[in-house]
């Protein structure tokens, strides 16, 4: 039973309320974003390419250094690198939306990344230090996934009425009150938590673990877009070698950035696998839903982001069940429940063809939402509860690094895919231009900004070759993501059924 000394109050309530400040902000990053496209393909011209790199460097850097952020809070202290992160990335997000170039915003946009990697980390690893009792824990931990849902919500509609009223940079300022708020009361509200026998930082571990994460998403990305390349074959081969060392480095160090042993534990590694194959499909569709809304079928930025209510909205719902089900049930059978239900939403949006088909739009957003985020909730959970407290920094970083390792795969490989479907299934009207060709052909954007510019007649053809191939794409990546999640739901199940959420909290205390 547990002590009335462990039994969390009102002062650690309002502080998770400032813990998931930084998790709206990364959601309302990633979504705003896409809502953003259309306009930032209008003013900034960037390529197909660039237009990727844009949305993705992001999470590439973001899960690239996110281990390394994860053990520095561990022995820096985690309210102190959590402030760090607030201050710096406000910094990089205001830089970010006076970008005079695309090549620009993707540099600020990493480095947007590189800043944020010192948020996720430290979020998670306090609830676990503010909240000792399991249903607490677990209750606190869902309002933190679907924090996730809350900036999913504004995202869109608050982006979408700026990018109705001002220019696409003001997406980016949305970011700076939200940390100048946790600036201000993080010191207030949030105890701080050290490691108290933490060594030293490893820089050469710190190394490879950017080693390893950089060259093989650039190489995965690589091959995605261009097919097989010995460039893209040397950086898989590169960030492969990386990783290797880097797990032999830790099994030889006395104390290891990352401690190995958490893997032997099956809620450990099976939650970072669903938890990364889910926000890979997730986000992988979404790259295209916004493009969708707003350049199939012409909706306002304001309308389009009130039309993905249902997936934030059954998100939440989803959380909030899954942590009364998980009670009764086995944790592996509700994640795999939450995944099948995600991917039956899937199916539904790859219904969706170039005529408005809001009532598909809705039902497959709502389970697509309610599934992901009964999965996040108890997989964040198994993951925290497997750690201990010392280690719980570096834990939730490697949970974080999977999301976001899979958000920016998601964007990669599904994103791609769509667009050499786009690209294949793209007829050329006739009469146009070479030069306006290739631009049409690169992206939907690009065929929307070269309509605009053709007589009615020619417009109209056009776009219809356009929007009929950019849906095309979108279909291939739905059907693409739900088999993905099928498969892991019925991993999953499988995998966990012995396993509870109760024994992995006896484990790690």
């Amino acid at each position: 039973m547990e002590t009335e000394s462990k039994i969390a109050g009102r002062r650690e309530w309002i502080g998770l309320s400032v813990l998931v400040l930084p998790v709206l902000l990364i959601s309302i990053t990633v979504t705003v974003l896409y809502f953003a496209l259309p306009f930032l393909s209008a003013d900034l011209q960037p390529s197909g390419a660039e237009q990727l790199w844009i949305v993705d460097i992001y999470a590439f850097w973001l899960a690239g250094l996110l281990i390394v952020m994860g053990t520095l809070g561990d022995r820096i202290g985690r309210r102190r690198l959590l402030l760090i992160g607030a201050a710096v990335f406000g910094i990089t997000s205001a830089a970010a939306a006076y970008a005079p170039s695309a090549e620009m915003l993707i540099v600020l946009r990493a480095l947007q990344g590189a800043a944020a990697a010192t948020l996720m980390p430290s979020t998670l690893a306090l609830i676990r230090n503010m909240f000792h009792q399991p249903r607490q824990r677990r209750l606190a931990i869902a309002i933190w996934a679907a924090g996730f849902s809350g900036g999913s919500v504004l995202g869109p509609i608050v982006g979408g009425w700026m990018l109705e009223r001002f220019w696409w940079g003001s997406v980016f300022l949305i970011n700076v009150p939200i940390m100048l708020l946790l600036l201000v009361l993080g010191p207030i509200l949030l105890p701080e938590y050290r490691d108290p026998q933490a060594g030293r930082l490893d820089m050469v571990s710190a190394a490879l673990t950017l080693v390893a994460v950089l060259p093989i998403v650039y190489g995965v990305k690589d091959i995605a877009e261009q097919g097989l390349s010995s460039t893209a074959v040397l950086g898989v081969v590169v960030g492969l070698a990386a990783g290797a060392s880097f797990v032999w480095r830790q099994r030889t160090l006395t104390d290891p950035m990352l401690d190995l042993r958490l893997f032997a534990d099956k809620g450990f590694g099976i939650s970072l696998i669903t938890s990364t194959l889910a926000i890979f499909a997730l986000m992988g569709l979404f790259y295209f839903i916004a493009q969708y809304l707003q350049l199939v079928l012409g909706l306002r930025p304001f309308v389009a982001g009130i039309l993905t209510l249902p997936a934030a909205g059954m998100a939440l719902v989803g959380s909030m069940l899954a942590v009364v089900v998980v009670r009764w049930a086995r944790p592996g059978f509700v994640i795999g429940g939450g995944m099948l239900l995600a991917g039956a939403g899937f199916a539904v949006l790859s219904q969706l063809e170039g005529e408005p088909g809001i009532q598909i739009l809705v039902i497959g957003l709502g389970l697509l939402g309610a599934g992901l985020g009964a999965v996040q909730a108890v997989a964040s959970d198994l993951v925290v509860t497997v750690a201990p407290e010392e280690r719980a920094g570096s834990a939730s970083a490697v949970l974080e690094a999977g999301t976001e390792f899979g958000a920016a795969l998601g964007v990669a490989v599904l994103g791609s895919l769509g667009l050499a479907i786009y690209r294949w299934s793209f007829d050329v009207p006739a009469g146009l231009p070479p030069e306006a060709a290739q631009t049409a052909r690169e992206t939907l954007g690009g065929a929307v900004e070269v309509a605009a510019q053709l007589p009615e007649q020619a417009r109209a053809a056009l776009l219809h070759t356009a929007r009929t191939a950019f849906t095309e794409g979108m279909r291939v990546a739905a059907i693409s993501g739900a088999v993905v999640l099928v498969a892991t739901a019925v991993m999953a199940a499988i995998q966990l059924r012995h396993v509870t959420i109760e024994e992995n909290a006896d484990q790690a205390s």
